[in-house]
């Protein structure tokens, strides 16, 4: 066991490494910090994102950047209609070898990296969907009834298109909930748009540079548990997630009236996660509550749905998860 001074260490050392990492994704992908942060947040967590924004923000540039500066081996899926789930995660073929005896021999698909970008993810069809599940759960891929491993970090990074969905297939909520955080992606100011319009439109453009290898990342992922959450925070995340079950007594009227589900407890565990990497991405020792507040949107929004009276009344389910997690009081806390 690392004593408190052993993990102190350790993590000014993870801190210095993901300063200089951010730098060099900002190279490349210019603005937009808080994206920047929350894929950072999925990759320490060791689990996944889902990006939502329109084409040409630079999700695809964000990811590929992220995988060369995290030392990672990174593939991309564009996700069609007709894409079947051999194309992601391969397929068994026969051969025949030289003395004329034939066996199957097992060829793997794109999915077998370490980042996976899924571009366009609900374009496919639910069955091609699936085929990421147990990758995304457990790190493994299951053909003609072997199991394949796959190599460790492993992370999915997906896209979705937030205005056009015809020939869509929304993603199940047993999928979405294998996502971290949801991060939406607008379009730039005018000043970070002139950067970059400087930045691309050059003969050369910014080179993202190696900070980690994936053992490094492998290792922060531990040291990112280490990191000690208060018990008054664990509450805190309690009591927020629990006021967004309609069917909790700790719901209030208007989320009993608008919420046709809530977060579960996968949410809860995501919240103390990704506060312990929001905390160190910003140079503390341990979450806070407020860490807790400004997480809410991204880590619950895709977990819940607004009931059909709600979304016929307009209503935003973001604007009602941050409303509920930046007024909760320390007496509904310590309930």
């Amino acid at each position: 066991m690392v004593n408190s001074s052993e993990l102190v260490a350790e993590i000014a050392a993870l801190e210095e490494k993901l300063t200089a990492a951010r730098d060099s994704i900002r190279k490349r992908f210019i603005g937009q910090e808080q994206v920047v942060d929350l894929t950072l947040t999925a990759l320490l967590c060791g689990s996944h994102a889902l990006l939502i924004g329109l084409p040409g923000l630079g999700k695809t540039r964000l990811v590929e950047t992220l995988s060369v500066v995290m030392g990672l081996k990174g593939n991309r899926i564009q996700f069609t209609p007709d894409l079947m789930p051999s194309d992601i995660l391969g397929s068994e073929v026969l051969e025949t070898s030289t003395d004329g005896s034939r066996s199957f021999r097992f060829i793997s698909g794109p999915i077998f990296c370490q980042l996976l970008m899924a571009d366009e993810v609900n374009r496919a069809s639910p069955r091609t969907q699936s085929a990421l599940l147990q990758a995304m759960q457990e790190k493994v891929v299951t053909v003609a009834g072997q199991n394949h491993q796959l190599a460790l970090p492993f992370h999915v990074f997906a896209t979705q298109n937030p205005i056009e969905q015809e020939g869509t297939y929304p993603l199940p909520e047993a999928q979405l909930d294998r996502f971290l955080v949801q991060i939406d992606v607008h379009n730039p100011d005018f000043d970070t748009e002139k950067e970059i319009l400087s930045a691309t439109t050059g003969l050369h453009e910014a080179a993202a540079t190696p900070i980690f290898s994936a053992e490094e990342l492998i290792a922060a992922q531990s040291i990112l548990r280490s990191i000690p959450v208060g018990q008054s925070v664990i509450d805190h995340i309690l009591t927020l997630v629990r006021a967004l079950r309609p069917e909790t007594e700790h719901a209030k009227p208007h989320i009993r009236d608008s919420v046709a589900w809530g977060p579960g407890p996968r949410a809860s565990q995501a919240i103390v996660m990704a506060s312990r990497a929001r905390a160190l991405l910003q140079g503390r020792l341990a979450p806070s509550q407020k860490d807790v507040t400004d997480l809410a949107v991204p880590v619950l929004s895709h977990r819940m749905a607004l009931n059909f009276a709600a979304r016929a009344r307009g209503e935003n389910l973001p604007q009602i998860i941050q409303t509920v997690a930046s007024n909760l009081t320390p007496m509904e806390v310590a309930a």
